[in-house]
């Protein structure tokens, strides 16, 4: 390797910066699959670039020059994808895209269609294939083999989705109103919201484990006209009734027209109250009269709005971000197909909850074809491995999930590949947070060694990744293989221009048509505007660091809003929670620098211990060396607390910038909102006066 040197995070670049063979001392790079000839010959992508040159003439030498065509041709790009995909709608006379900058764009002018259209469409075409295949977690937690908790076929979606159509639309529900659940992660909440897309009615989901007020924080933002709630949910083992919070919920929701409720499992509880005025009926018992085979589809603007999603919510009121029909449809079509290489014949599943936007991401998979599994539970009941019991037993080709529960099973010691029947499985999918090497080498060693694992980084703003996998690229350990089609990811740096080879702030510097349409009671998209073109105009800025590689590769670095600054380095967390949670006897960190604008801070490091480990001054001094050795002087922390718990918020995401403003002083009240955290009262425990007498090893005192 021709003058090799390490950068920053451990990556060994050559001095005129190409990549070097990939194996360094921190793991990054490693190459851990290559896809065969015939891995390329059989993916969805490589029928695409195939039509690409018998429809429109277009021969592509690879993957950097297919992604360089569809981010400089934006409308040449997804036109082609409209087409290729023979989208249901009406493309209409208007151009495919128009205006600018960013974000005064305007996609498909003209164009109408309807996204529950388009996720039925298999009901014509091959009504018998199953569609839903759903399961729960007392099943899951039986001791004796049980059956999967049912299966429900294309046809028989959509006469479930018809049926409920009519008995939304039997309410008043139409045309822009909105529909609200709080429901888990199973087959009626797939319904509900194809029911409320094929009127154009706007959907909106929050998990049932969600408090109360973060419900109302959400759903009083948006005035539903139709509440659909679960009675009742199962989580570790133990059953939690809601009738008393479904009350409470309505009651500050004063335009609702019924509240529908939904059986949990066991024995139903009391129905809650509801304000006067308000309907309260049964599930089962909506559109009783129906029997038609499928809905009438209600066609709709591309730009028409098809749900609302939140963002976390941990400061203030949570953003309300509105997708359009039209853009969910073409992103997830191309990202499922081409990046995920799904189509009919897959089983997809992605454990998460109707308050995250994977849920979102997952119901896509009707679009493509796939057989979906959904999960209501707790991933690590009744043992680590349940969801992998889960991908065995319904026969899971894609398999999904966040970072920190692949970790978790990396430090359980799980060997699924070699204790379940996980031959169907080709695909594993990662979001959420970075994942590592580590994390990385796990799956290939004790999950399965020829599969694609892809790890993705994007949000619920786009309801999308925009740097993930692609069947035709190699997969690296610790590195994203590439940018995403149509996607323009630039990392900038600190003079405001593209930046190779260092890390810069992720920005988007061409339009994508699921990027938000706009939030809901936003007048002028004030809001939305300063959310994300306030620092770049022009640009959409993301808020995550990133490191763009030479051959198209990226590597995720956390937040930039929760930066580590040391002697005017910056530095991402995720490669500090790397080196500390390697450690056995920690479960869980949390990093934060107190530094402000014109002043360096400390650094503080929060761990969370196995049972019966106590900090003390071996394991902080084995901490501080592993940092110093694998990172650099500057990440060794000025002091290390021991804590019982690191915040997190509903999706499991850590939090650190809530935690910064505690230790400058902020009162815990105003740092976040506790009923948008999973964990909230651990919270306490980061105020200066909450921390153990021995938790501090550094003997910095005050960590402000």
């Amino acid at each position: 390797m021709l003058g090799s040197m390490p950068t920053n995070d451990g990556i060994t670049e050559t001095a005129d910066g190409a990549r070097g063979a990939g194996l360094t001392e921190q793991g990054y790079g490693d190459v851990l699959w290559e896809p065969s000839a015939h891995d390329v010959e059989s993916a969805r992508i490589t029928a695409y670039l195939r039509w690409l040159a018998a429809e429109r003439g277009l021969d592509f030498g690879g993957y950097e020059e297919l992604w360089r065509w569809s981010v400089s041709r934006l409308a040449d790009f997804w036109g082609t994808i409209w087409d290729y995909f023979d989208v249901r709608g009406d493309r209409g006379p208007g151009p495919v895209l128009d205006g600018g900058p960013m974000p005064d764009v305007r996609w498909f002018s003209g164009a109408t269609i309807n996204y529950a259209r388009n996720a039925l469409r298999t009901a014509q075409t091959d009504p018998d294939r199953v569609a839903l295949i759903f399961r729960t977690e007392r099943e899951l937690g039986d001791s004796s083999p049980r059956e999967l908790g049912g299966s429900i076929s294309y046809g028989e979606l959509a006469a479930e989705v018809a049926r409920v159509a009519d008995g939304l639309r039997s309410l008043g529900v139409g045309k822009g109103d909105r529909v609200a659940a709080l429901l888990p992660n199973g087959p009626q909440a797939v319904i509900a919201l194809l029911a409320a897309a094929s009127l154009g009615a706007i959907w909106s989901s929050c998990s049932p484990d969600f408090g109360p007020a973060s419900v109302i924080d959400r759903f009083a933002q948006i005035q539903p006209k139709v509440l659909i709630a679960v009675a009742s949910y199962s989580y570790g083992g133990k059953e939690y009734r809601r009738g008393d919070v479904v009350s409470e919920i309505a009651a500050a929701l004063p335009d609702l027209a019924a509240v529908i409720m939904v059986d949990g499992p066991g024995t139903p509880p009391a129905r809650p109250a509801h304000p006067v005025g308000t309907r309260l009926l049964e599930w089962a018992d909506l559109g009783t009269g129906s029997g038609r085979a499928e809905p009438d589809f209600e066609d709709v603007a591309f730009d028409h709005p098809l749900w609302i999603l939140y963002s976390s919510g941990t400061t203030g009121l949570p953003k309300p971000i509105m997708h359009g029909h039209g853009g969910i449809v073409l992103e997830h079509l191309k990202t499922l197909s081409f990046h995920q290489d799904l189509g009919a014949g897959d089983v997809f599943f992605w454990y998460t909850t109707t308050g995250w936007m994977m849920w979102n991401f997952l119901v896509g998979g009707l679009l493509v074809g796939a057989t979906l599994v959904t999960y209501d539970g707790s991933a690590t009941y009744p043992g680590t491995d349940a969801l992998w019991r889960i991908a065995e037993q319904a026969g899971v080709t894609y398999f999904g999930v966040g970072a920190p529960y692949l970790l978790a099973c990396a430090k359980a010691d799980l060997e699924p590949g070699r204790e379940l029947g996980l031959s169907a499985l080709r695909g594993v999918g990662s979001t959420g947070s970075p994942l590592p090497p580590e994390g990385f080498r796990w799956v290939y060693d004790r999950v399965k060694p020829n599969l694609v694992l892809g790890s993705f980084c994007g949000g619920t703003d786009l309801c999308t990744g925009f740097v993930g996998p692609c069947p035709l690229l190699p997969v690296r350990s610790g590195v994203i293989a590439g940018r995403c089609l149509g996607a323009k990811v630039e990392a900038l740096g600190a003079a405001g221009q593209p930046v190779v080879g260092e890390v810069g702030e992720l920005v988007l510097t061409e339009p994508m048509p699921s990027m938000p349409v706009g939030f809901w009671n936003d007048p002028g998209q004030a809001r939305y505007r300063d959310s994300y073109y306030a620092a770049y105009p022009g640009r959409w800025r993301h808020g995550d660091w990133i490191k763009m590689l030479p051959d198209g590769g990226c590597v995720i670095y956390g937040r930039s809003d929760a930066t580590l600054n040391r002697g005017g380095v910056r530095m991402g967390t995720s490669e500090f929670y790397r080196v500390v949670e390697a450690f056995p006897d920690v479960t869980d960190s949390l990093v934060v620098d107190t530094g402000q604008l014109g002043s360096e801070g400390r650094l503080v490091l929060y761990v969370t211990l196995a049972p019966g480990r106590e900090l003390d001054e071996d394991l902080a001094g084995r901490l501080r060396a592993a940092l110093r050795a694998k990172l650099s002087p500057r990440h060794v922390p000025d002091e290390i607390h021991q804590v019982p718990g690191i915040p997190r918020t509903l999706s499991g995401k850590k939090l650190e910038v809530p935690v910064r403003k505690i230790l400058q002083g902020t009162p815990v009240a105003e740092a976040a909102d506790p009923e948008a955290l999973a964990n909230p009262d651990v919270l306490v425990h980061f105020l200066p006066g909450g921390l153990s007498p021995r938790a501090d090893t550094a003997g910095g005192g005050n960590p402000r």
